[in-house]
């Protein structure tokens, strides 16, 4: 077995445990199946199955399906439980992933760190920011390997943007603007709590994937996926896509190193209940290690920059993108940091690449399952990636407070709106608490 603090053969096999297999749990479940280094030893959901084929993962998901796949990967099932405390106690397991609603993860990660075992977790990692820093910490104190499930930060594109940046391929950055299309209304039309109680889901414990939130009837405009577009269970489309689309901005432009920072919101949607249907968020960055103040502008359900000049005509921005613009230059690129390129293109043709000074990886849950067996850090381990996560959550912050935000970041306190830090903190029902 792997011990977080052991050094074991680099050809010893990985334990993996699955807790949340629902869409995406299953899509890392399939990517886990590619190492051959690892076995899936045992699954954990609190459904039975359900119906995906109306999201974007499509088929169906939930405990039967991804059974049915470890049998059809190895020839026989493995322990599934409804309960993970008991997976975790009865099980020989050497690492976790998590891939729940983001209302569990905090609660269902710190029970795993509680276990010393390693740990992977779907972004964002945790719903709130409080939550992040508490599990941020917890993980360096456990001495696991951590993951977050950012995957472009696993790329050689994102690496590839770093150096150019770093290299001044286009000056010093001073703005960034980050899009997608996607909004909370592509999960729910609803704004406010639905009014009709259906019954729950034969094969549903309700009252589980409830957890440590306050309850309320079960609707289907919760779960599966819904969820995403409700503050209680979800933290939005900026916490669903901002982990990936500004992760290169974080990185490059080592954003970690600031103290404080500003952010301001405004948005179409939002309610006491549901996250926005749409929305612009900047946030003010002062100088940082050596870089200037920038600004980060982040746009959802929609919205988008303006199209730069240089952006040679018929050539599109694209539904999820980002854009770097430099006091010599612009760089344009793909959401999840792919395909970054100077532009226009013939600029791009004459840039003198920088050498590669950040270390490539073999793939992102590789990058994870190295680390597990003691062969230095993953690079999107929760040191880097706890920061990122607060980061972009600063965002829903802003958006449910409705007005500009000075925050301390070591701290971790808005600072000229003392009640917008109630946002920081997750609701939690009576007498549960991380």
């Amino acid at each position: 077995m792997l011990g977080g603090a052991e050094k074991p053969a680099p050809s010893a096999r990985v334990n993996v445990a699955i807790i949340g297999t629902g869409g995406q749990g299953i899509v890392n479940m399939k990517q886990l199946f590619s190492e051959s280094d690892v076995h899936i030893a045992a699954l954990c959901d609190i459904n039975q199955e359900s119906d995906y084929s109306k999201f974007y993962y499509g088929g169906k998901a939930g405990l039967n399906p991804a059974l049915e796949l470890v049998r059809a990967k190895y020839g026989q099932p493995c322990p599934i439980y409804h309960d993970y405390h008991e997976m975790l106690d009865k099980e020989d397991i050497d690492a976790v992933l998590v891939a729940t609603p983001d209302h569990s993860h905090a609660v269902v990660s710190l029970d795993v760190l509680r276990k010393a075992k390693h740990l992977y977790c779907e972004k964002p990692l945790c719903r709130t920011v409080e939550e992040t820093r508490v599990v941020t910490a917890a993980a360096r104190q456990a001495g696991v390997a951590t993951q977050l499930g950012n995957y472009g930060h696993s790329s050689d594109d994102i690496r590839l943007l770093c150096e150019w940046i770093w290299d001044g391929a286009i000056g010093d950055v001073r703005e960034v603007h980050a899009w997608t299309s996607t909004g909370a209304r592509r999960w729910t039309s609803l704004t406010d709590r639905p009014k009709d109680t259906p019954p729950v889901p034969e094969g549903f414990d309700w009252e589980r994937w409830l957890g440590p939130v306050p309850e309320r009837p079960y609707h289907p405009d919760y779960a599966p996926v819904a969820w995403r577009a409700w503050w209680q269970f979800g933290s939005g489309t900026i916490g669903d896509f901002a982990c990936h689309h500004l992760d290169a901005a974080f990185w490059a432009l080592k954003l970690d190193q600031m103290e404080t920072f500003q952010v301001e919101a405004s948005s179409n949607g939002t309610t006491k209940e549901a996250c926005p249907s749409a929305s612009l968020i900047y946030f003010d960055v002062p100088a940082r290690a050596g870089m200037p103040p920038v600004r980060i502008n982040w746009y959802e359900g929609g919205i988008m920059p303006h199209r730069p000049a240089e952006l040679e005509p018929g050539r599109s921005m694209g539904d999820n993108g980002v854009m770097y613009i430099g006091t010599r230059g612009t760089i344009i690129g793909g959401g999840w940091s792919r395909s970054p390129r100077i532009i226009p293109e013939s600029k791009m043709q004459a840039y003198k690449r920088p050498p590669k000074i950040l270390t490539r990886v073999a793939g992102h849950h590789r990058d994870w399952l190295n680390a597990c067996k003691g062969l230095g850090k993953a690079s999107n381990n929760f040191d880097y990636s706890g920061p990122l996560t607060e980061f972009v959550l600063l965002g829903n912050v802003a958006l449910r407070a409705g007005k500009p935000l000075d925050f301390d970041w070591k701290g971790m306190k808005v600072t000229n709106l003392p009640e917008a830090n109630q946002y920081l903190n997750p609701q939690y029902r009576e007498g549960r608490t991380l």
